[in-house]
């Protein structure tokens, strides 16, 4: 306690037992993939395209990666980081898969276990079933992370109805088809969409919110697209889970789908699940001083206050549905869940429900004839 010495009154700055919950970024991304330069199963911060080029090479130094990074900078991306697995000609999934000999001998994908900071994960061009799969577990292992995926770059014949789709994951999305863009030493190449796609989630998240789904948006740098979807091939892409880039007339190239490859109609799209993890990593972060404080009423009233309000800020900024914060989302923490057994467990239980507000994929317009004059109705 501070010691006076004269009269008068003095005001102190007491820190709070617990601290407001922080909502957690939602847009850094891990990319992982090949290059001839730089170091190898080595995470590097990249907060910009030139670290990655000092670092890694430009263009002419990888098949993929470069240009998924600057497609990712140039949407709108801020913050990733990097792993080259090396270009070898050994089995090229186990190099990205990697291996897990415990801290600092971690190797591909269990790299990135070391880095909490990470929300999206990229294997940019990697279309093999096994680093796909691999990159969806380590995503569902992580819980907080979400998978972009690419699909190969050219389609069996029979026509995009025979296009299949990584197993089912409401951790992942599936982006179709290869963009066209411009290389300095090639000049317009086809790339794989995922480093574009992670730049456009990074975009909509800083402008919008992760609420937002990342869809109907611009991707910056297309010039052109492998395949030019039809509504048609939409129609029967869209219910697989498989998300169409597609060009619009006098719109240009944007991503048309919002979906996830999950079967589960709750985790059907992207951005439900996006804000589910920032949600749920937020609230595991903000509740840690929680740990050893004695489990009782008092505890549980506290814990209800603090999600309580952080819930209603995510209330406010749109992201769930409901007119009042009572029909938006509910915070019980008290004796039903937290019965003798479970504290004598050493447990606290708070229990959470969410209505998060989903996009509008089919907006419908009725338009009839009146002998007044047509009538249109939503």
């Amino acid at each position: 306690m501070a010691e006076y010495l004269s009269p008068g009154v003095y005001v102190e700055e007491v820190p709070g037992a617990s601290k407001p919950i922080e909502a957690v970024g939602t847009s850094t991304v891990g990319f992982i993939g090949e290059s001839n330069k730089g170091p190898v199963n080595q995470v590097v911060f990249c907060p910009n395209w030139s670290t990655f080029v000092k670092n890694f090479g430009d263009f002419a130094d990888s098949d993929h990666l470069a240009h998924a990074v600057y497609g990712f900078f140039n949407n709108g991306g801020s913050r990733c980081f990097v792993l080259n697995v090396g270009t070898g000609d050994g089995d090229k999934p186990a190099r990205f898969i990697g291996h897990d000999k415990g801290p600092g001998e971690r190797t591909g994908l269990h790299a990135f276990e070391e880095v909490d900071e990470i929300n999206i994960v990229c294997a940019p061009g990697q279309t093999e079933p096994a680093i796909q799969d691999a990159v969806l577990t380590h995503c569902e292992k992580m819980r907080y992370r979400f998978a972009i995926l690419d699909a190969p770059e050219t389609i069996e014949k029979g026509g995009v109805d025979k296009l299949g789709k990584p197993r089912d994951s409401k951790y992942g999305a599936y982006y179709f088809p290869w963009i066209e863009v411009y290389d300095p030493q090639k000049g317009n190449i086809f790339v794989p969409p995922s480093g574009h796609m992670a730049g456009v989630y990074a975009r909509s998240d800083a402008e919008r919110g992760v609420h937002k789904a990342p869809a109907n948006e611009i991707v910056r740098g297309a010039l052109g697209l492998k395949y030019n979807i039809t509504k048609g091939e939409q129609d029967l892409l869209n219910p697989k889970g498989i998300n169409c880039i597609r060009e619009f007339p006098n719109r240009g190239i944007r991503v048309w789908g919002a979906r996830t490859i999950s079967s589960d109609p709750e985790w059907r799209y992207v951005n439900v699940r996006r804000l589910f993890n920032m949600v749920e990593q937020s609230i595991e972060n903000g509740t840690q001083w929680v740990v050893f404080e004695p489990n009782d009423q008092k505890l549980w009233k506290r814990v209800s206050r603090n999600i309580t309000a952080f819930l209603l800020r995510v209330w406010r900024d749109g992201a769930l549905f409901g007119e009042t914060p009572e029909q938006a989302f509910y915070v019980k923490c008290d004796g039903e869940t937290n019965p003798p057994e479970v504290i004598d467990a050493g447990q606290m239980v708070c229990e959470i429900g969410m209505c998060p507000t989903k996009p509008a994929e089919f907006v419908i317009f009725r338009i009839g004839q009146m002998p007044t004059g047509g009538d249109v109705s939503e």
